[in-house]
């Protein structure tokens, strides 16, 4: 093991994915014979990680009651409760009393299938203070770009070019530092954290995945997902 903890930020209402989280909290949503969560939790123990804190609000007791202390799936699991949605880093904040090193910080409602000792190993190498994962997401424009120089004339025409960049994932790295960025008891964006700590000066780094992220964000997103899952299990 590699001696740090998990925050999984589990406390989301799920509003984009109604009305499959009337009744359920979105990471307990069955993917194949698991909920999300589940699936979340086994990848992460791969990675070496086998102490969880999750941060949980709407519809909790869905989540407390299945996963309980985590000994039944060979983890231990510690609970951060909020009575209200925080957003993302508002959430993370729940579970400071419980951080006092390095940790690993997820949003629940995504599957990751890439190398999370590897991540863990290059934020100590390069003694950051955030490292986030980056995906590179490519997209064609939905109409053509005209380029034109100073005096409009017409340099090119780019009929709906393909753009790329890179995305969050939704998976940190992070030092307990990072706690002091967010306010108590408040609705909190991630993005203010990362950008409050780099108008500080502190290092944030990124880790680049080709490949192993699936957003499970809105109905479409989970149902790609099932279908997957459940072709994995051949069902179908």
């Amino acid at each position: 093991m590699v001696h740090v903890k998990a925050v999984i930020l589990a406390g989301g209402l799920g509003t984009r994915l109604q009305p499959y989280t009337i009744f359920l909290p979105k990471e307990m949503l069955p993917l194949g014979e698991k909920p999300l969560l589940e699936h979340l939790i086994e990848w992460v123990k791969q990675g070496g990680v086998d102490s969880f804190v999750l941060c949980v609000s709407y519809l909790r007791k869905t989540i407390e009651d299945y996963f309980e202390d985590g000994s039944r799936f060979g983890v231990k699991i510690e609970y951060a409760v909020a009575n209200r949605p925080l957003a993302t880093a508002g959430q993370l904040k729940t579970a400071e009393e419980f951080i006092d090193d390095t940790f690993v910080c997820l949003y629940g409602d995504s599957i990751f299938d890439f190398n999370l000792r590897g991540m863990i190993e290059s934020h100590r190498r390069k003694k950051s203070f955030v490292t986030m994962g980056l995906f590179e997401y490519k997209t064609k424009l939905q109409y053509g770009f005209i380029e034109t120089d100073k005096s409009d004339r017409v340099k090119a025409w780019r009929e709906k070019p393909e753009v790329k960049g890179n995305i969050n994932i939704g998976c940190y790295v992070m030092e307990p530092g990072i706690f002091k960025f967010i306010p108590p008891n408040k609705p909190y964006g991630m993005d203010e954290v990362i950008r409050s700590a780099i108008a500080k000066k502190n290092k944030v780094s990124g880790y680049h995945i080709k490949k192993g992220f699936l957003d499970i964000g809105d109905k479409t997103s989970y149902r790609r997902a099932y279908q997957h899952y459940i072709t994995r299990l051949g069902r179908i």
